[in-house]
């Protein structure tokens, strides 16, 4: 069933994201050829301030999560009822102070930021881009909440498949229209109260088991508080760099920030879906079947770091060629930059590829003995890319991310493998190091590399080119350095195969 729900996760979401890419790479085009780079800056802006209420349900939903996975793994459902009461009463709590947040931001917003707009037009596009929020976390908020613990992360990538898909189509459509920039952002609103009537007969339908009238347990939920540090960290390092740049630059610069930011983006909703997918089951066996946890992880580790290096790398190398088509009649910013790609990727690379020792730390609920560090992570990110902005421009606020990144990543691999792993921190180090040495030359030889793309079938083209090669070679790489892990991964995919084989039969493997 693991296994299942597994592969579910990663084939529904992996075609949603690639749905959710096409789609989203149309609008800031059009929102630019139609209204400015001003508007893109506009847009986007407030959408990253509107990402930060986030933080209201952050440290509840991280905690509930982690509480779950005990009781869902042993099918205790009067468990699993008690927490999700208490999850709910926090749930409704959010969808409140989200409401009066959404109303403030868009009575300060406008006078805080100059945007070419007039403040009524600005008040509207905060409040059509938050509202739906609100009611999304009072009404719906703890049934996510499950359906992540018990791993049917598909579901939810299904309906925001669907739901990005309609959203984005009608979006397109009124552009190309030339509609008002309001009614542009009003769909969007409409789209996600249609997509939490789905969620609700859904839960409907399959969970009538649900009773949340239960006395809620707010102890199995104790570490919200210190979840919610962990999350603030995450959510700065997504939001922090365009709220900077639009307080100390201009929306043109944040226009530029975005355009490549929406570009490896696209692998940080790649990880979220790949790290979700394999997380619950991290999650159930970690406490109660510590050798599967383990041989889990290890695969999990080795051939997913190998997998995000490689993916960045074929970004890095393709992303000012795609850049060169994207803005073609773009006359109000250049958006060709060499070094912005060079510092985005390595930001990427640091953030994503401590993921699997990061869900270490979630899954055994260190969320208090870790925040602490999450706290001075958060303050060298903030303080070196104010710092760093004043002096360096748009490169300030990546560097600053750097900067943080290095520490938190370094102390994460230490103490995942220190203190749960109760291993050496070499074993996740020297992944670091074979993939991070093949990166290295990936930069070095596309400096003396020139691509001739000049149309986006010659584009699609020379990305698959250039995949082709360098999946093979991180994920040969990886194995010929972890044997051990290629042994176990070989075996089991033997054992799979089998079944469907003539004669083929199935491998039983030990707990």
């Amino acid at each position: 069933m693991i296994a299942k729900r597994s592969m579910l996760n990663i084939g529904i979401g992996l075609l949603s994201q690639a749905v959710t890419i096409a789609l989203s790479f149309f609008i800031p085009r059009l929102i630019m050829l139609n209204y400015g780079s001003e508007a893109n800056g506009l847009v986007a802006s407030i959408t990253q301030i509107i990402a930060y209420l986030a933080l209201l349900e952050a440290g509840v939903g991280a905690a509930s999560i982690q509480a779950l996975y005990r009781p869902i793994g042993q099918g205790d459902r009067s468990k699993i009822n008690e927490i999700l009461a208490a999850t709910s009463v926090y749930y409704k709590q959010t969808g409140i102070y989200y409401f009066v947040a959404v109303l403030l931001i868009a009575g300060v917003y406008p006078f805080v930021v100059h945007s070419g707009f007039d403040a009524a037009t600005v008040m509207l596009i905060v409040c059509l881009s938050g509202l739906g929020g609100a009611v999304n976390y009072y009404l719906q908020g703890k049934f996510r909440v499950l359906l992540i613990a018990e791993g049917k992360n598909y579901i939810e990538s299904s309906v925001v498949t669907i739901a990005n898909v309609v959203n984005s189509a009608v979006r397109i459509l009124l552009l190309l229209q030339g509609a008002n920039i309001i009614a542009v952002q009003a769909v969007y609103l409409v789209i996600v109260l249609l997509q939490i009537a789905v969620y609700r007969i859904y839960i409907r339908r399959h969970y009538r088991w649900i009773d949340l009238s239960r006395k809620p347990d707010f102890e199995a939920i104790s570490q919200k508080n210190s979840a919610l540090i962990h999350e603030l960290s995450y959510l700065i390092f997504r939001n922090t760099d365009i709220i900077v740049l639009s307080l100390f630059t201009n929306l043109k610069v944040v226009s530029l920030y975005v355009l490549y930011n929406m570009i490896f983006n696209a692998v940080d909703n790649l990880v979220l879906m790949l790290s979700g997918s394999v997380r619950f089951a991290l999650g159930q066996n970690f406490f109660d079947n510590k050798p599967k946890f383990m041989r889990i992880f290890n695969l999990y580790e080795t051939y997913y770091m190998a997998f995000i290096f490689a993916t960045i790398s074929v970004v890095y190398v393709m992303v000012l060629p795609f850049m060169s088509l994207y803005t073609a009649g773009v006359t109000d910013q250049n958006y060709i930059d060499y070094t912005l790609p060079l510092l985005f990727a390595v930001s990427k690379l640091l953030i994503n590829a401590r993921s699997p020792v990061d869900s270490v730390i979630d899954v055994a609920g260190h969320f208090k003995n870790t925040q602490g560090r999450s706290i001075l992570e958060s303050a060298i990110n903030l303080v070196c890319s104010v710092g760093f902005v004043l002096m360096f421009g748009i490169y300030g606020v990546l560097m600053g991310t750097i900067a943080a990144l290095l520490y938190r990543s370094i102390d994460m691999i230490l103490y995942a493998n220190g203190r749960l792993l109760e291993r050496s921190p070499w074993f996740t180090l020297r992944k670091w190091g074979i993939n991070g040495a093949l990166f290295a030359s990936v930069v070095v030889l596309d400096r003396h590399i020139d691509l001739p793309v000049h149309s986006y079938g010659s584009f699609f083209l020379w990305g698959i080119a250039v995949a082709v090669v360098l999946f093979p070679v991180y994920f040969a790489a990886v194995s010929a350095v972890e044997r051990e892990v290629f042994v176990e991964l070989a075996g089991l995919v033997r054992s799979k195969l089998g079944r469907f084989l003539p004669g083929g039969k199935r491998v039983v493997r030990q707990p």
